[in-house]
């Protein structure tokens, strides 16, 4: 007999409304009206109308509802209301309550405003609602500010009076005669209550969901018990929550108030007995108002009440919606694991015999799961349930016989079984700042406590092995499992998103191994070959050896050669060839290398050339690598990396490897040649401070003189080091192990073995020489004002031979710098990239291509400008087409070359396939490759296929990817705001602080700058250009004047004007004494002379103009402090100091097609938003560009047009993109929680989640990538139709 069961229709919430719920509302809602201030009597029973009653819902299990009839599991709790004595007000809805009682009237209750005004204001109301289906705030802020300036009442004629707002919840009307007369909550009800309708519609709020008067409280509602569990310790003594409490406390005030009232005591202690239930009342809502003393438990700890428990990272938002604790994961450290396959993760046996996974019993695993059965929960592998069709769960824990119940079960079943091999599993690290940072990984069941990984897959989850714990999930479901096996395994994740490049790839030993291996030196005899090839899995025939006589020998690079994929074909060079500056490796010709830094691989055979990081090292594009993955797929990419990290690992074990002390020594020559270099480095900083004690030391420009001292000294000292380090790594040869490492970018540097064994060189604090400590000096054994190497932190010894303690003391302070550096900038970067991903997290890619938000506005017409998945590219390329006619050229038949139309007329039928840039580039390249035309027909071909296959895909959650590419690197960044770039002349803001300037849309950035573009006139010539540059810079009397006297007896000031100032600023005579015009003085001017006297002015004001006149303005923009002279680009153009774009425009000789400044917000407003737009983009890749990292354009381009879509430049944040969401339950789990909905339950808002964040908290599949469709399959049953 079978068991048909029917599956209940999955429930789908379309929207939910935001309403206030009126005091009918409530008693109707409400299952029992809780009277008693107590909890449970003597013997723990709940008291009837308590705060525990048993109509509220139950705790303990098996008890059952006395509303619903449930139990505990089933009973979703039923809420009580509380009768108020007297009203109190809501204090989330003060502020409102304040609005409206000083724009309405104080008699009628009619907006203040005449018929007039009302109607005009109504009729833009309603082209505005039709229009933006929306009311904006000015709009309504226009409103409040007219009504706000009527004195009397347009309708009634009554007077009205001004309302004060005493936080937090006490009002004062300010009568003339009387002065300030408190308004009661009944006052302000009754006043709230004659408000119409139409006058409430009007100010943007719902009167259907909300009418203000119900603001104030008549009924308040208690939660039921499931939302404030009483808790029994472990003493026996009952505990109760923080909500119950509360209520208790205004439950008491409550009754004594009623009594007070009915038994007719002094109206000042009703008054009093008012304020106090107030007061309770406001700290049961929000217990941190400002003003009010916080409600506190017996312990002095402050009690959460509701605002606490819903907003902050702990709040029911963040901490139990959002994101929330799960079943079926683990989380233990992880350990490498080199023989492990890079997509598997090693389970401890503990774990896997707890996690389990159900799989359902067919005709086809019946036996095996009668045998999982039989094992039990603790006999590997075993089983912990099952599930019988009617839905019973069995435990077999508590099973005495279990071969009864294993020869029971039947298809239909299922078991829930323990972890075993092949399953699929997520493995996850956090910070989870990427989506490489969680992978599908299959189990290797392994002994031991820790997951094991392999190495080579640290890179993308950023793990090291000093601790790291990692969690591990388990997926439920049939579809869950098979989405992660198709979109998630590891090797589908080695191209990453950020800058389509491979993310995973061998690194550390596997590199330095790598370079030993292939280098031409190494042979290897039979059996090592043999060793080899087998601990890479090879299996086929033993290649040829190199040499014969006197032994069969093989070379490195041949065994490297066999894992390589058939008929690989590459050509590029090693880490090598930018340490030797190979001229020829450089232009990329093939050459037999000296270095043997140049690679060529010919048919899977690598002829020549070192293999190190920039071959198969991971992040790095354009590799061997990259190659292999991009033109072989993500399975071959597997295959290549495990083999050859298992074949290097091998080679390491048997070779050996290791840095030892004795490889640090350097001879008493080159000891005594960086003795010389760092003494010859003292005497210069000698004669700097020498020099600047004379007053001879040259100002650098922008800086004083003692920051130029300082300058030069810093630059000095770091030569000195630079110079020390080069000795030292003259001497070591490529048999010395950190030479080595450093060469194949395994780890370390030159600047690394130089501090070993040379000199550690200069510590420094926020990129300057240690200059804090005692008054005058760092260090009290150092005499004051001493600038000399020593006394500020130069570190002369080397790690070998050790520091002395004065040294250790300033490295010391060097290294704390750095671990401050690293806390600030973890908790910066993580806040810009939470920012980010809220304000981003909605935008995806739609069938027509585009981009749009949850409201469906659109973002941008094709994603990224050309429709490419940076992740699905070739380095940010959608078709790279050198490689693709390089490949064609290799694997073609001989033939006699293509004409030029051919090879056009080709081209021309591809053009509706690929992009005009595309096709250019192809045209390009095929008629300077000279090929046959089958291969034109190849290569047009492949550019098409190529090109198809990187576009986005639709659901592509694209937001999100450019929030993580732009926020993950953010934690690599540089904290340092000022660096002297250029010439050491200008300062400006680099790194993090200034990606986190352009994210925010800072009204004035840090460091304000222009980029000014000379005309062809005045472009051609550094003379012609300074001229420009003098018209922009501000100069004020204080640059062109020698000296500025006041005599304050005769009431004048005496000018002395500089004559060589004057020339370089090309500032007249004339000039000046046009701009200087005090009123209230007399000016005269004789020759370089200037008398200004006063007319009438009084002392103070003659005061402050003698103090004002060195900063009074001569010609030029007063924003521009600075400007300077640059060549780039073969023509003469102007760097500013200070921004201000308008009237730089306008200066004679500026190119205004070209010249732009750094902010945004002065471009937006000159230029326009799209002039902004590209700012932004421009800035931000200027920044992760300048700090190394590889982040591709579509990311910041989709971030640029998020900022400027709506036609103004929004911060991305709170105040800009993220509060312009539609959804309030996602403005609300993002930062200003309870204001949000509050705002929301005055307008009636519905939210109709569409977004991301809204169908998280609601428990639904949120509408991006596979979670934007439904699959539906009907099957036809047996013996049906």
């Amino acid at each position: 007999m079978s068991l048909a069961t029917m599956e209940e229709a999955h429930k789908i919430i379309q929207s939910i409304r935001f309403t206030l719920l009126s005091p009918t509302e409530l008693r109707k809602l409400s299952a029992v009206e809780v009277q008693a201030g107590d909890t449970y009597d003597e013997d723990g029973v709940p008291i009837v109308s308590g705060l525990m009653d048993g109509r509220l819902g139950t705790l303990e299990p098996r008890q059952k509802c006395k509303t619903c009839g449930n139990t505990a599991s089933a009973c979703p709790g039923h809420f009580g209301h509380i009768e108020l004595a007297e009203p109190a007000i809501h204090v989330s809805f003060a502020k409102l309550i304040h609005r409206l009682l000083s724009i309405t009237c104080r008699n009628c209750g009619r907006i203040l405003l005449s018929e007039e005004k009302g109607e005009k204001y109504r009729a833009r109301h309603k082209e505005l609602k039709q229009r933006l289906n929306t009311i904006p705030d000015a709009f309504l802020d226009e409103i409040i500010k007219d009504a706000k300036k009527t004195q009397q009442c347009p309708h009634c004629g009554q007077k009205q009076f001004p309302i004060e707002h005493g936080k937090p919840t006490t009002f004062h009307e300010i009568v003339t005669e009387g002065g300030a007369v408190r308004l009661t909550p009944s006052t302000v009800r009754e006043r709230l209550e004659r408000i119409p309708d139409d006058d409430l519609d009007l100010l943007g709020m719902d009167p259907k969901a909300a009418r203000p008067e119900w603001a104030v409280l008549q009924v308040m509602p208690v939660p039921p018990v499931s939302v404030r569990p009483s808790i029994t310790l472990e003493s026996g003594i009952r505990s109760e929550d923080d909500l119950t409490h509360k209520l208790v406390d205004i439950i008491r005030i409550n009754q004594k108030l009623r009594e007070a009232l009915e038994s007719g005591v002094p109206i000042n202690i009703i008054q009093e007995l008012h304020e106090l239930l107030q007061y309770h009342v406001t700290t049961y809502f929000d217990n941190e108002v400002s003003g009010l003393p916080p409600a506190r438990h017996r312990s002095g700890r402050a009690l959460k009440t509701l605002c606490q428990r819903l907003k902050g990272k702990e709040g029911r938002f963040r901490g139990n919606l959002s994101g929330k604790r799960v079943d079926f994961s683990a989380r233990t450290v992880v350990s490498p694991d080199p023989n492990l396959d890079i997509n598997e993760v090693g389970v401890p046996l503990d774990i896997a015999s707890r996690l389990t996974i159900p799989e359902k019993v067919t005709s086809h695993n019946l036996e095996e799961m009668k045998r999982l059965i039989e094992n039990g929960p603790d006999n590997y592998p075993g089983a912990l349930y099952i599930v019988r069709p009617d839905g019973r769960r069995v435990r077999l824990e508590f099973v005495t016989d279990r071969k009864v119940v294993a020869e029971a079960i039947q298809p239909g079943f299922v078991v829930e079984r323990h972890l075993r091999d092949g399953d699929i599993v997520l493995f996850n690290r956090q910070p989870s700042l990427h989506r490489m940072s969680i992978m599908a990984h299959r189990v290797r069941v392994l002994p031991y406590k820790t997951f094991r990984l392999n190495p080579t897959v640290c890179v993308p989850y950023n793990a090291d092995f000093d601790g790291d714990e990692m969690n591990l999930h388990v997926p439920q479901g049939e579809e869950a499992r098979t989405e992660a096996r198709l979109l998630m395994q590891v090797q589908d994740q080695i191209l990453s998103p950020r800058y389509g490049g491979p993310i995973i790839g061998a690194i550390r030993d596997s590199l330095t191994t790598a370079f030993l291996l292939t280098q031409k030196s190494t042979t290897l005899n039979r059996y090592d070959v043999s060793n080899l090839l087998s601990a890479a899995g090879y299996e086929g025939p033993l290649p040829g050896p190199a040499v014969t006589k006197p032994e069969e020998r093989w070379t490195g690079k041949q065994i490297f050669s066999v894992v390589l994929p058939k008929g690989f074909n590459f050509i590029s060079k090693s880490n090598l060839s930018s340490y030797y500056k190979c001229e020829d490796c450089g232009r990329g010709v093939i050459h037999d290398c000296p270095y043997d830094a140049f690679i060529v691989i010919k048919d899977s055979v690598l002829e020549r050339g070192v293999i190190d990081k920039a071959s198969i090292g991971a992040e790095k594009s354009e590799s061997l690598f990259h190659r292999i993955v991009k033109d072989y797929g993500p399975e071959e990419a597997r295959r290549f990396l495990n083999a050859v990290t298992r074949l290097l690992d091998r080679f390491m074990v048997m070779r050996g490897f290791t840095y030892a002390m004795d490889e640090l020594q350097i001879p008493d020559s080159t000891r005594e040649k960086i003795s010389k270099a760092i003494a010859k480095a003292e005497e210069k900083v000698n004669e700097y401070i020498e020099s600047y004690r004379k007053g001879t030391l040259e100002r650098l420009p922008g800086q004083s003189l003692e920051e130029s001292l300082e300058i030069y000294i810093m630059n000095e000292l770091s030569r000195a080091r630079d110079v020390a380090g080069e000795y030292s790594d003259q001497y070591f040869q490529m048999d010395n192990s950190g030479v080595i490492m450093s060469r194949a970018g395994a780890r370390g540097s030159v600047l690394n073995m130089g501090q070993m064994t040379a000199s550690v060189g200069q510590q420094s604090i926020r990129g300057k020489r240690i200059l804090r400590g005692y008054r005058g000096r760092a260090l009290s054994f150092f005499r004051p004002g001493d600038a000399g190497a020593a006394a500020r932190g130069f570190v002369y010894h080397c790690y070998r031979d050790g520091l002395d303690p004065i040294e250790f003391f300033f490295h010391a302070m060097g290294g704390r710098e750095g671990l401050v550096d690293t806390a600030v900038r973890t908790q910066q970067s993580g806040y810009m990239q939470r920012r980010l991903i809220n304000a981003l997290e909605h935008l995806r890619v739609e069938y027509d291509g585009t981009v749009r938000d949850s409201r469906g506005n659109i973002i941008q017409i094709r994603y990224g400008e050309d429709g490419v998945d940076t992740a699905k590219s070739d380095h940010g390329k959608a078709v790279n087409i050198d490689r693709l006619v390089e490949r064609v050229r290799l694997t073609m038949k001989k033939g006699t070359p293509a004409s030029k139309e051919y090879v056009e007329d080709g081209v021309e039928q591809a053009k509706d396939a690929l992009s005009p840039l595309i096709l250019n580039k192809l045209r390009q390249t095929l008629i300077n490759a000279k090929l046959p035309k089958a291969a034109v027909d190849d290569a047009v071909e492949g550019a098409i296929e190529n090109y198809t296959r990187a576009l986005v895909e639709p659901g592509e959650a694209a937001g999100i990817v450019s929030a993580q590419s732009i926020g993950e690197p953010g934690t690599q960044m540089t904290l340092r705001t000022f660096h002297f770039a250029g010439v050491r002349e200008q300062n400006v803001t680099l790194g993090l602080p200034r990606l986190i300037e352009i994210v925010d849309a800072r009204k004035i950035p840090s460091t304000p700058n222009m980029t000014v573009y000379i005309d062809a006139k005045h472009r051609t010539s550094r003379e012609k250009a300074q001229e420009v540059a003098t018209l922009l810079t501000h100069t004020t009397l204080g640059d062109i004047a020698t000296t500025i006297e006041s005599d304050i007896t005769r009431m004048k000031i005496e000018v002395t004007l500089n004559p060589q100032a004057m020339r370089e600023r090309e500032v007249t005579v004339q000039e000046v004494r046009d701009a200087l015009k005090p009123s209230g003085c007399e000016v005269k001017v004789e020759g370089y002379h200037i008398e200004i006297k006063s007319k009438d002015l009084e002392i103070p004001q003659f005061r402050r103009l003698s103090n004002k006149l060195p900063a009074h303005h001569i010609k030029g923009i007063p924003a521009v402090k600075r400007a300077l002279v640059l060549e780039e680009r073969g023509e003469w153009m102007v760097r500013t100091e200070g921004s201000s774009l308008a009237l730089a425009l306008e200066v004679p000789g500026v190119d205004t097609t070209r010249t732009v400044s750094n902010n945004i917000n002065e471009t937006a407003l000159v230029l326009g938003i799209d002039a902004a737009r590209n700012v932004i983009v421009k800035e931000a890749l200027g920044v992760l560009e300048e700090q190394g990292l590889d982040v591709d354009i579509r990311h910041v381009m989709l971030v640029a047009d998020m900022m400027t879509s709506s036609g103004e430049v929004l911060q991305v944040g709170r105040h800009g993109v993220s509060g312009e969401k539609a959804s309030t339950l996602a403005k609300a789990a993002f930062e200003i929680t309870i204001p949000t909905i509050v705002d929301a339950a005055v307008k009636g808002t519905v939210d109709t989640l569409r977004g991301v964040a809204e169908n998280v908290i609601v428990g639904q599949q949120i509408p991006m990538g596979t979670g934007l469709i439904e699959v539906s399959m009907s099957m036809s049953r047996k013996g049906g139709k």
